[in-house]
């Protein structure tokens, strides 16, 4: 049976396109088949190019390569989620946190997939239910975060958190994240939450902006359920926006709850170096000086 991966890229950019078409090559010399998405098609044509089922786009695929930044990535989380394709990520942005790759080392990557030389390891999610009443709304979820967001600038949100069906503080504020580990290192870092190891089992909750003395970043276990009840007197409407890219109005008196999901994405590894030198990496942090044990360090 033919060995089948789903390509994925930004084809709004020349640079992702020419990356796609690269990786696309090597692949299919090695006699794997390439299976790109309906609207990425006409972008990523080839010999040896299928065209995805737009309902189940991964499905007969043994992985996902995704080129492009965080933003397109987590798209691609979106199409391996629930499926046994893991998902490898190629960057193509900036910082690139769940990318195993870079754009320099196309040809190596593609060897690397056709040799199945890479493990496989699951990252947890969020499910996202949203509430006004007894009525659910919405239900989603996020690799990254959930975040309660105010929909206009001059508008705080006011808000109550709650942990494990108890309430923990009322503020106004300019949102909400509720992230997973993986999402530690994206909005609920710039939020000034803390980085937290991919192998920790954990929820964090970090409050926006807020206004009020206890408004500090939370980090509770993997069985908490977190909830955010927008108060019927708030002034402001809000958003929820799950990795940034699904968003859902919110009203006044709306509730939003996140809990540990069943459902893991698998994320392909090409390296087993240690999550530290990641963060070096990748935030490109100053390290000289350091001297470790191997010169004597304590």
């Amino acid at each position: 049976m033919t060995r089948r991966v789903l390509l994925v890229t930004h084809t709004g950019r020349p640079q992702a396109v020419l990356a796609a078409q690269e990786m696309s090559a090597g692949l299919r010399a090695s006699g794997m088949r390439v299976a790109v998405l309906p609207d990425e098609a006409d972008a990523l044509d080839g010999d040896g190019v299928v065209v995805a089922d737009a309902d189940e786009p991964a499905e007969g695929c043994e992985m996902v390569v995704v080129l492009g930044g965080d933003g397109t990535i987590l798209r691609g989380a979106e199409l391996v989620r629930g499926t046994q394709a893991p998902l490898l990520g190629v960057n193509l942005g900036h910082v690139g946190f769940l990318a195993e790759s870079e754009r320099d080392d196309l040809a190596a990557t593609a060897q690397r997939v056709v040799d199945r030389d890479y493990d496989v390891e699951q990252r947890m999610t969020l499910d996202v239910t949203i509430r006004h009443g007894a009525e659910v709304l919405h239900r989603c979820w996020a690799l990254n975060e959930a975040t309660v967001e105010k929909a206009a600038r001059e508008r705080m949100l006011e808000v109550v958190v709650e942990v494990d069906d108890r309430p923990l503080s009322r503020f106004g504020a300019d949102g909400v994240v509720m992230a997973t580990p993986t999402g530690s290192t994206a909005y609920s870092f710039s939020a000034g939450g803390p980085v937290v190891w991919p192998e920790v089992e954990a929820l964090l909750l970090v409050p926006i902006s807020a206004h009020a003395l206890f408004a500090r970043p939370l980090v509770v276990g993997p069985t908490s359920r977190l909830a955010v009840e927008v108060q019927a007197d708030t002034e402001g409407t809000g958003v929820l926006w799950c990795d940034g890219r699904r968003r859902y109005e919110l009203t006044p008196g709306a509730r939003i709850e996140a809990v540990r999901s069943e459902v893991p994405v698998r994320l392909a590894r090409l390296t087993k170096g240690p999550f530290t030198d990641r963060l070096v990496a990748k935030f490109r942090l100053p390290v000289s000086g350091w001297r470790g044990q191997g010169d004597g360090g304590s």
